[in-house]
């Protein structure tokens, strides 16, 4: 099942039909079994007339997020750290990626708040100070207060290389800015926890023509989720729950830079596809 954020309201798509839940975001799902919860809704309530026609979905999303912080995990896997490894070589500070994807603690930062968060369809920004930028397609855990996950969706962790390559303790400004994180179309609420043969895929388009593809299986991750969800839990407090993008192991070529204009397409098995444009922050 997959729940939805939209312009008329919050929307759940139960097979292939589409019913309105009546309560705010937060309340809707920082819950127990939400899966056993979203089921007996699905059975009880009136089919919207609009299930036909998705097209007031498309362009109402909203990102699938309310009150909740977003955080991230890095170097989860080999591909990601060798790539800190070679962004970081002239400044000394590739030992440190090594060390963190051999530890027994993971890395965990802050990523964003809610409302700095692109939806499905929106801009993503990238920085006017950084020459080096790229998109990191990640699954994001939705977790809730208990600590127990509870669905996934689609994210986009824009990262500035050259910048968190200069200096380690520049990741913040690398990482966290407006418009650095994308979130969607929805929170997809399986049954079961979404099999580590679930796929990752992304492409780049530039001028009509793709300049990025690659995918990867979750499977490739070094660390599972529970341990990264039980290690973000160990010493924070989420009152409505977190999201918390997972890694990623896509990295493209090191020559390659986003543009303005390029765009973004991040597809997770069972989860849906992030679509999103690139922008400099507007002036204001």
């Amino acid at each position: 099942m997959k729940l939805f954020r939209t312009k008329q309201g919050n929307v759940l798509e139960a097979a292939g039909k589409y019913y309105h839940m009546d309560q705010p975001w937060d309340e809707l799902v920082n819950r127990d079994g939400l899966y056993d919860y979203l089921e007996k809704a699905a059975g009880s309530k009136k089919e919207m007339p609009a299930s036909k026609d998705k097209d007031w979905l498309d362009k109402g999303i909203l990102p699938p997020i309310g009150s909740q912080e977003v955080w991230a995990a890095g170097v989860t896997y080999l591909r990601s750290r060798n790539a800190r490894m070679e962004e970081s070589q002239d400044s000394g500070g590739a030992t440190f990626y090594d060390k963190v994807y051999e530890a027994e603690r993971p890395e965990l930062f802050f990523k964003s708040l809610p409302h700095r968060v692109a939806a499905h369809g929106e801009y993503v920004y990238i920085r006017k100070d950084s020459k080096w930028n790229v998109p990191e397609p990640e699954l994001t855990l939705f977790i809730n207060s208990k600590g127990d996950i509870q669905g996934y969706t689609v994210g986009n962790d824009m990262s500035s290389r050259d910048i968190e390559g200069e200096n380690p303790l520049y990741l913040p400004q690398a990482k966290v800015y407006e418009r650095s994180a994308a979130l969607g179309p929805c929170l997809y609420v399986p049954k079961e926890p979404i099999p580590l043969s679930a796929v990752i895929h992304m492409t780049i388009t530039r001028d009509g023509k793709q300049v990025y593809e690659g995918e990867v299986p979750v499977s490739q991750m070094k660390r599972s989720l529970t341990e990264l969800a039980d290690w973000l839990y160990r010493e924070t407090d989420f009152v409505n729950g977190c999201f918390l993008m997972t890694g990623t192991c896509l990295v493209p070529p090191n020559e390659f830079t986003l543009q303005e204009k390029d765009r973004v397409d991040i597809t997770i098995d069972g989860v849906g596809v992030l679509t999103n444009y690139i922008l400099y922050k507007p002036v204001k």
